[in-house]
């Protein structure tokens, strides 16, 4: 255990005259997991490609990594092949992009055994087959026969921990396995990360931007920042205790489950362009910054395996300070109670069809996405809708921003139904509802200045010349942006800031509603924090309602009042937020609840895990009975026959849990699990 199994000193990685990485050291034993976490663009990910050599050639790299003392750095092609997927395997973030499309899943697996084994084809399929079993996919001799595209997301991750693992390497290396899934999901892929290292014995280095992640799975974490780590510690002392400012403001900027209410801490500014560091990196943004950070970078130093790069290290791990203590927090005004009833959905329905033929289309099947959602939004409150990809929710939004007269069910904004809407009154309603899309990039015009990105919705709607000039300005300001942005491009901005220009555009026409459609899930969490605040200030300020749809329930439970939570299509939980996350009746919202990460390490390590197994059921079928049934811990435990005869043929109905609680729950056995 004294000897390390990997040795990375000196590493500096550049594209062309842009450092990327620039002097890392980190160590690896074996059986240890190291957790690597920072921003988008700290280096993070280059940091593991370089490993094994797989960065493209117009990278430059130098310095050194060693694997029990033999040098990868410079070593031919050849034979850094028998490296790869032999002695380290590589699991990587877009399994979709890392599987050859053309190829079955048992075929790039039984090749990755036969590369580094002599085993014959009859052999390699069994030795395949054996490792789908093992990361728990279903049927594993009939999956080796599919396509990666006729996998889930969850099941394309864990072929490819399966295809990691092959040949007993010792080392895997992650590289944001957990991005973009469900958090049921996640809590699966990381409980078959847990398992493939158990078996093979390999050391683990994880990339994550998800402390949570981090804090539930690593021994030692590396944060990285600009190209370099900027403090490393055991996992308990680095979230207990950090020395270094920019690992408290991300310890502050993440919102926690076990936690509700208040402003995050955002960290301001954003990282250094790759070429420009002058002195410390971070002493842009640093609100403990003296001139000596301007002048030299710190060197990353410490005592009792506590390194950081920062040269107030020693009084930071004096004070012990809170994040808000370091970090400027801008007040958020109290909001003012829940006013008159803006948006109510009831039963909604909603159908697709699919069609089979090339010239002559048939319908061959239905798609129920959306098949009985209820849910209703009051003036200055905010509805939280959660749910597994899948359940419906971006179906329902786009069902309410349709305003027509729905497949089944109703819809009433502002008191009056959508299904008798002329087009004036159309006209009339859309501007009372504006959206937030998920990608400000993708949903801002890269051609058009933000000035006129912001007036499009004033000018839609008819709005006069001197208008559009005087509110544009206003609005910038409003989210936190200076007025002469207008004339710069969305290129010119970060992705928190795209996201507020996305925000300014929607409050253009004063909406008295907000859809909001997982609009900080491709954020930093850093920046992720400042547009929370700024979402809370607004509603505040505006009298808002908010109608917020995200993966993430921490969010959730930070911004919401209330939630709905979906799946299948339906509603199967709602209420008052501190209620139904603190005593969750329906399993679904127990197992959701359970399998969020908390960015604490002694916490996160003392919480039980309900691991749903599988993926949800096709919207295509129609189930008899609940349709949660065949993932249900709560059913699988019953042992009364006549219990389990009424999961299976009696479709369970929203009703309430208890006694003067508006919190209602579909489950035919809500106290027990």
């Amino acid at each position: 255990m004294t000897t390390p199994l990997l040795d990375i000193s000196g590493l500096a990685v550049d594209f062309g005259s842009a450092p990327a990485v620039r002097g890392v050291d980190l160590t690896l034993r074996r059986g240890e997991t190291l957790g690597i976490v920072g921003e988008s663009g700290s280096g993070k990910s280059v940091t593991a490609l370089a490993v094994l050599g797989l960065l493209p050639k117009a990278a430059r790299v130098r310095g050194s990594v060693r694997l029990e003392g033999r040098e990868l750095v410079g070593l031919p092609g050849r034979e850094l092949a028998k490296v790869r997927g032999r002695r380290v395997a590589m699991v990587f973030q877009d399994p979709l992009s890392a599987f050859t499309p053309v190829y079955r899943i048992g075929e790039q697996i039984t090749e990755a055994l036969r590369i580094h084994r002599k085993l014959d084809r009859t052999t390699a399929r069994r030795r395949a087959a054996e490792l789908l079993d093992l990361v728990g996919i279903p049927a594993p001799d009939k999956a080796l026969d599919a396509f990666p595209h006729e996998f889930s997301g969850g099941m394309r991750q864990r072929a490819m921990i399966a295809m990691a693992i092959a040949n007993d390497p010792d080392i895997l290396l992650a590289d944001e396995p957990t991005t973009a899934l469900d958090v049921t999901i996640q809590a699966q892929v990381l409980d078959v990360l847990r398992t493939a290292q158990r078996e093979t014995g390999a050391a683990l280095v994880l990339v994550s931007h998800d402390l949570g992640v981090i804090a539930g799975t690593a021994d030692r974490v590396a944060v990285m920042y600009a190209g370099r780590v900027v403090e490393t510690a055991p996992v308990d002392e680095l979230f207990a205790r950090p020395r270094h400012p920019y690992t408290l403001g991300l310890i502050g900027a993440v919102p926690r489950l076990d936690g509700r209410g208040g402003p995050l801490v955002p960290i301001p500014g954003s990282p250094p362009a790759p070429g420009t560091v002058t002195g410390c990196p971070f002493a842009p943004r640093c609100p403990l910054v003296e001139d000596r950070c301007r002048t030299a970078e710190p060197p990353l130093a410490g005592a009792d395996g506590h390194l950081a790069a920062c040269v107030r290290s020693e009084e930071l791990a004096a004070r012990g300070p809170r994040p808000e203590e370091v970090y400027p927090v801008p007040p958020v005004p109290a909001a003012e109670p829940p006013g008159e009833e803006i948006l109510r959905v009831d039963g909604l329905v909603k159908t697709f069809p699919v069609l089979k033929g090339a010239v002559f289309k048939r319908r061959v099947g239905t798609v129920h996405a959306v098949d009985g959602v209820d849910l209703a939004v009051r003036r200055g409150e905010t509805l939280g809708l959660v749910g597994e990809s899948g359940s419906g929710k971006s179906t329902t939004l786009y069902e309410l921003l349709g305003l027509r007269r729905p497949e089944g069910g109703r819809i009433e904004l502002l008191g009056r139904d959508v299904a008798g809407l002329d087009r004036a009154g159309v006209r009339e309603l859309r501007r009372a509802v504006q959206i937030v899309f998920q990608d400000p990039m993708a949903s801002l015009d890269p051609r058009m200045p933000v000035g006129d990105i912001v007036a499009e919705p004033l000018r839609a709607h008819g709005a006069e010349r001197a208008e559009i000039d005087r509110r544009v300005p206003e609005l910038l300001r409003q989210v936190g942006l200076e007025a002469d942005h207008a004339g710069r491009y969305p290129h010119q901005f970060s992705g928190g800031q795209r996201q507020r220009i996305s925000i300014a555009r929607a409050l253009a026409v004063r909406p008295r509603l907000l859809v909001l459609d997982e609009p900080v899930s491709a954020l930093d969490v850093s920046i992720q924090a400042g547009v929370l605040n700024l979402l809370q200030r607004l509603k505040a300020e505006l009298g808002l309602a908010y109608l917020f749809v995200s993966h993430d329930l921490s969010v959730v439970r930070h911004l919401a009042d209330r939630v709905s939570v979906m799946y299948l299509g339906r509603t199967v939980e709602a209420g008052a937020v501190a209620e139904v996350f603190e005593r969750p009746r329906h399993p679904y919202t127990r197992a959701l609840l359970s399998a969020v990460p908390l960015p604490d390490p002694a916490a996160e390590r003392g919480r039980s895990r309900i691991l749903l197994p599988g993926d949800p059921p096709s919207p295509r079928e129609r189930i008899e009975g609940c349709r949660f049934r065949a993932r249900c811990p709560v059913y699988a435990a019953l042992g009364d026959p006549a219990d389990r005869a009424r999961c299976e043929r009696e479709s369970p109905t929203a009703g309430p849990t208890g006694p003067g609680v508006d919190h209602v729950a579909a489950c035919h056995h809500p106290q027990r699990g």
